[in-house]
């Protein structure tokens, strides 16, 4: 049986011809705001030598020690303007207030880029992007989780964080980025992912359900190496909380259920069962109030 490294490893060659992992990372701060209850800066990040990563960077306005911090991804919804924005200003879906408010009043600094084809990083659609890539033995979900690794690498450098308490959360495309970010980097210590919890084979019982996803989502051959549970057992033993909907088409019932029993019994193994939860709730793809504070609560005992 081969140990977790080499499940990361064979995972991380999936997506594709990536740049080089030890490459400089380079920052320029264009601007910093000071808002009512936190500090956003907003930065230019050299992450992968192709395209700079536009990004904000948000921190409680009174701190004097390094801070915990969350990766946030920013959802998809063929929203391409909103990308980092919605650190800042949320999006229909999620609760109020956005969550780098939420976070800078727990205490938390946080992350937010513009992934591939979202805020600044738009122009062209996500159908030319993944194109592009394909022909030059990329993968777009790939390139997307690259620059969310060296974020990650980014972070870490900074002499405001803690690295011992980094976590990541997202919703939607969000969530997926959340879960696979959390699978092949163990620096992230906390995953909260909210409604994408998505298990492919529900998809392959369902094929008009793939529609729901974009292109960007697919990487080639993924399916004979791994599928959901086990791209996410790659977690364990660190903290994970699921939030997902009963009738979000996103996450099929009987998905869910696989991935909680699959994960149930690996995080019992590890000796860890009380970090796994997936909560669940009668309703749809969106974030509800008691999602939201199900979600601060866990970070807060986690992290």
């Amino acid at each position: 049986m081969s140990t977790a490294g080499e499940q990361r490893s064979l995972l991380y060659q999936l997506l594709g011809d990536l740049p080089d992992r030890e490459r400089p990372i380079s920052c320029t701060k264009i601007s910093e705001e000071q808002r009512d209850s936190y500090i956003v800066e907003t930065l230019l990040l050299d992450l992968n030598g192709i395209e700079a990563v536009p990004a904000y960077f948000t921190r409680p306005r009174e701190s004097s020690s390094r801070l915990p911090v969350i990766l946030y991804n920013h959802a998809h919804g063929g929203e391409y303007a909103i990308g980092k924005e919605e650190l800042l200003d949320g999006r229909g879906g999620l609760q109020k207030p956005a969550y780098g408010e939420a976070f800078a009043k727990a205490g938390y600094a946080a992350l937010c880029l513009d992934t591939w084809a979202f805020g600044e990083r738009r122009g062209r659609s996500e159908s030319t992007i993944f194109k592009q890539m394909l022909w030059h033995g990329q993968v777009m979900w790939g390139m997307m989780v690259y620059d969310s690794l060296r974020a990650v690498d980014y972070l870490v450098s900074r002499e405001d964080i803690d690295a011992s308490r980094l976590g990541t959360l997202g919703l939607s495309m969000g969530s997926t980025m959340a879960w696979w970010l959390a699978a092949l980097d163990t620096r992230v210590k906390v995953c909260v992912d909210l409604l994408c919890l998505s298990d492919f084979h529900s998809f392959l019982d369902k094929p008009q359900a793939l529609d729901g996803h974009g292109v960007y989502y697919f990487v080639p051959s993924l399916l004979k190496h791994f599928d959901t549970a086990s791209i996410n057992s790659l977690i364990a033993p660190r903290a994970h909380l699921a939030l997902a909907g009963n009738y979000d088409t996103l996450t099929p019932p009987e998905g869910l259920d696989r991935i909680d029993a699959a994960l149930r019994a690996v995080y019992a193994e590890a000796g860890a069962p009380q970090v796994w939860q997936l909560l669940r709730y009668e309703t749809g793809h969106y974030e509800t109030a008691i999602m939201r504070h199900e979600a601060m609560q866990f970070l807060a005992r986690r992290l």
